[in-house]
């Protein structure tokens, strides 16, 4: 017998003398059902302000926008992370084209309700509304935010409003026969609630003339009213079938994907060949894996067998593959897509031949300064990529850099990768402290401060120190701090003491990135990676006072200077 899959009917009706002025657009997608099973169906409005010039092209894009990218998203994504990611995604795209214009913008009122499996998930931003009729109950779900100006009332916390985004989120269980209505702000005033009921039931078969009913009776109430009743939009979703209820798996965590099981040499899962272990935390395996269709060598990285679903780590997991994905750089590690449907939660990154920062200090005790601050500056652009996406790495550290066979950078380990202030300062700190602080980790870890990019800024100060010095420059490590009295113990160890090739001028931008208090580091990671440049002149820029010894056609001129300068005095004395 074919299992029961999620169905339903949906109508819409506008109301408008010219439909190609009309401010408001809505949709509602049912994808395939290897798509539905994953993903869901999707029901969205938006709505923009009477005063803007864009108000059409901000209601299609937001709504068209949302739809090819969610569905873009992985599959093994839940519908709150692929939901959320992509309207912030969105929202940041708005804002930036917004600061742009002069006239108009793309501020959008967005609700968008993601049918999958038998819930129901809302996410709301501004004053587009939505209900739910079931029975002869009518609840509004969502939220108004409306601020009053001038006697004209204006969406708050819209999409392309503001850098963040507050989105409104709650999820439901569905009901067959539950009726969603998704409309705008301009009804507020028309109709009533016993109005809605009435006129849906009179005729809930068919769902477009119902909208058409509702559409009708509030323009006809605005008009007795005195209302500007000529933009009214009304969409009716219905749930038809639901699947059939099914006990969640022991192990499946978000997308129905379960954690692999403790793996070993040999082992096979989804085509790919276990060949070694290399790390076990935890949190996470991390194995390397060969291909058994295309013969390519990759890093497997999947949750510990041992986390329960409600572990923050594990919700975190979901996110690291798409953190990474977004960043296009030489000096961080690609993650690979597998050739085969994953059937269990991991991800697959290039396998980089090579080795550990750590290990290639151990074996090249004698390289150059130059070879050093090479492996530095490639290290300083990784970061920079990162920062350029508004991601942090948070975990710095020699472990976490990789050297191939041709002596390139490659940062891996994304465990604690967040995309900066979307969630808060504390789940990015939260993220850190579950795995463990470093000896390179910024004192505000451990004290619980605000961090940002200034944070992944003193950890590659602090590993780029260990690299030209082979110590640490605290006596102190910050991860051992308690209370912000300690940081007045954190006296700063000259790098030169340790090796005098360090450039003077090398050694005060090390001071500075690695300065207990954040505001105190370069402001951008720019200004301290041209710190990082090997000195042109070996000669004048590296060892003891290097960097102020005079060239010599300076003394030259010096000299003669003050020649003259004796030869005036002499001439004064001498009249």
């Amino acid at each position: 017998m074919t299992p029961v899959q999620l169905s339903l009917s949906y109508g819409q009706a506008f109301v408008a003398p010219d439909r190609r002025r009309h401010r408001s657009s809505m949709s509602v997608r049912f994808p395939e059902p290897p798509l539905l099973a994953a993903k869901g169906a999707c029901a969205l409005i938006s709505d923009s302000t009477l005063r803007n010039n864009l108000a059409k092209q901000a209601g299609d894009l937001s709504v068209k926008g949302f739809l090819t990218d969610y569905f873009a998203t992985p599959d093994h994504w839940d519908v709150k992370t692929s939901a959320t990611r992509v309207l912030r995604a969105l929202n940041a795209w708005c804002f930036s084209q917004n600061r742009q214009m002069a006239d108009g913008s793309y501020v959008s009122s967005l609700s968008a309700m993601v049918y999958r499996g038998r819930e129901a998930h809302l996410f709301h931003m501004g004053d587009t509304l939505v209900f739910r009729l079931r029975g002869a109950e009518f609840e509004q779900l969502s939220r108004d935010h409306v601020t009053d100006l001038g006697g004209y009332r204006y969406p708050s916390r819209a999409m392309g409003m503001d850098s963040g985004l507050e989105i409104d989120y709650a999820s439901m269980p569905l009901k067959q026969g539950d009726i969603f209505l998704f409309t705008t702000q301009a009804v507020q005033g028309t109709l009533m609630p016993s109005d809605y009921v009435r006129l849906i039931r009179e005729d809930a078969s068919d769902l477009d003339a119902a909208c058409e009913r509702l559409g009708a009776a509030a323009r006809d109430r605005a008009q007795e009213r005195g209302y500007g009743g000529d933009q009214f939009c009304f969409q009716l979703v219905r749930i038809d079938a639901l699947p059939e209820a099914s006990e969640d798996q022991p192990g499946r965590v978000y997308g129905d994907l379960p954690i692999p099981p403790e793996l070993s040499p040999g082992d096979r899962l989804d085509g790919l060949e276990m060949l070694s272990v290399l790390s076990r935390t935890a949190q996470s395996r991390v194995y390397q894996v060969r291909d058994l269709h295309s013969g390519r060598e990759m890093v497997m990285k999947a949750p510990s067998p041992e986390l329960s679903s409600r572990n923050a780590y594990l919700e975190h997991f979901l996110l690291q593959q798409w953190v990474v994905e977004r960043v296009t750089s030489p000096f961080v590690v690609r993650i690979m897509e597998p050739s085969r449907p994953r059937r269990f939660l991991y991800y697959l990154m290039a396998h980089v031949k090579g080795e550990t920062l750590t290990e290639w200090a151990r074996r090249h005790p004698q390289a150059s300064l130059e070879q050093r601050l090479d492996i530095a500056n490639q290290l300083g652009k990784a970061v920079q990529a990162l920062h350029h996406r508004d991601l942090l790495h948070q975990r710095i550290h020699p472990d976490n850099v990789l050297i191939d066979v041709h002596g390139q950078v490659v940062l891996a380990d994304f465990s604690a990768c967040h995309l900066r202030d979307v969630d808060g300062h504390r789940r990015s700190r939260g993220l850190v402290r579950q795995l463990g602080l470093t000896e390179h980790s910024a004192p505000e870890y451990a004290l619980e401060d605000d961090v940002g990019r200034r944070s992944d800024q003193y950890s590659l100060a602090s590993t780029i120190y260990w690299l030209l010095t082979g110590e640490l420059p605290y006596a102190l490590t910050p991860n051992r701090l308690r209370s912000h009295t300690d940081l007045e113990q954190l006296a700063y160890r000259s790098a030169r003491t340790l090796n005098p090739e360090v450039p003077v001028a090398l050694d005060d931008a090390l001071r500075r990135a690695l300065d207990p208090q954040r505001a105190l580091r370069f402001r951008r990671m720019s200004e301290f990676r041209r710190a990082l440049r090997p000195p042109r002149d070996p000669a004048g820029g590296s060892g003891e006072g290097g960097s102020h010894r005079p060239r010599e056609p300076a003394r030259f001129w010096q000299g003669v200077a003050g020649i003259l300068l004796l030869l005036l005095v002499l001439s004064w004395l001498l009249r």
